[in-house]
C-alpha cells in the first residue's frame, strides 16, 4: 500500500517534471541563489505530487527519482534538461518544451506549467531560513496536505495517511524499551 500511494502516473498518465533550487535569496530580492535542489513531478490529472531533495540534477540522480516514484508507461512531460534524455529508452513516452522558444509545445500541447505552479505554492509555504535545515518536513507535509485533499472519505487517521504517504527515511528498528 505504501509502494502505491507514494507512486505517480501509469500506463498513458501525464506526469510533469522538473527541479527547482530552495532556498535564500540574496537581500530577499530575485532569484533564490543559495540552498537545496529539489526534484518533483505532478500528475496532470489528479494533482498527485511526489517531491524530493536531491544532490545534484545528473541523470542518475533524477533518474532514480522517477524510476521510485513514477509508474512505467507514464507520459512524461518536462523541459529540455539534457538529464531527461534517456527517459524514453526507460518505459516512458516523453515530451519536451523548449522554453527558450515557446512555453507550450506548439506541435504537441506539451507544457509544463502545473509543477512550475506547485513550485511557486511550496515556494510561498516555506520560509526561506527554514528551507536550509527543515526542507525535507515542509515537502512531506505539502505532498501530504494535497494527498489528503484529493481523499473523497476522511476515514484516515491523520497519522496513518502521513506515514502511508511519506514513510520514514530513517532506519527500521523499533524503539527501545526502558530498563526497569
Amino acid at each position: 500500500m505504501i509502494e502505491s500511494s507514494m507512486k505517480v502516473g501509469g500506463s498513458g498518465v501525464i506526469v510533469g517534471i522538473d527541479e527547482s533550487k530552495f532556498g535564500k535569496r540574496k537581500f530577499h530580492w530575485g532569484k533564490r541563489v543559495q540552498g537545496k535542489w529539489v526534484f518533483g513531478g505532478v500528475e496532470r490529472e489528479t494533482g498527485a505530487c511526489f517531491m524530493k531533495v536531491v544532490a545534484d540534477r545528473t541523470t542518475d540522480s533524477l533518474l532514480s527519482v522517477i524510476n521510485e516514484y513514477i509508474l512505467p508507461g507514464s507520459i512524461i512531460i518536462s523541459d529540455c534538461w539534457k538529464s531527461y534524455d534517456c527517459l524514453s529508452n526507460e518505459g516512458f513516452v516523453h515530451l519536451k518544451v523548449n522554453h527558450s522558444v515557446s512555453f507550450k509545445d506548439p506541435d504537441t500541447g506539451a507544457h509544463t506549467n502545473t509543477i512550475e505552479g506547485t513550485w511557486g505554492a511550496v515556494k510561498r509555504g516555506i520560509p526561506a531560513i527554514k528551507a536550509k535545515c527543515q526542507l525535507d518536513y515542509y515537502l512531506a507535509e505539502y505532498v501530504w496536505r494535497k494527498k489528503i485533499s484529493t481523499f473523497a472519505t476522511n476515514s484516515w487517521r491523520s497519522t496513518d495517511s502521513i506515514i502511508c504517504i511519506y514513510p520514514s527515511q530513517t532506519a527500521d528498528k523499533e524503539p527501545q524499551e526502558a530498563a526497569t
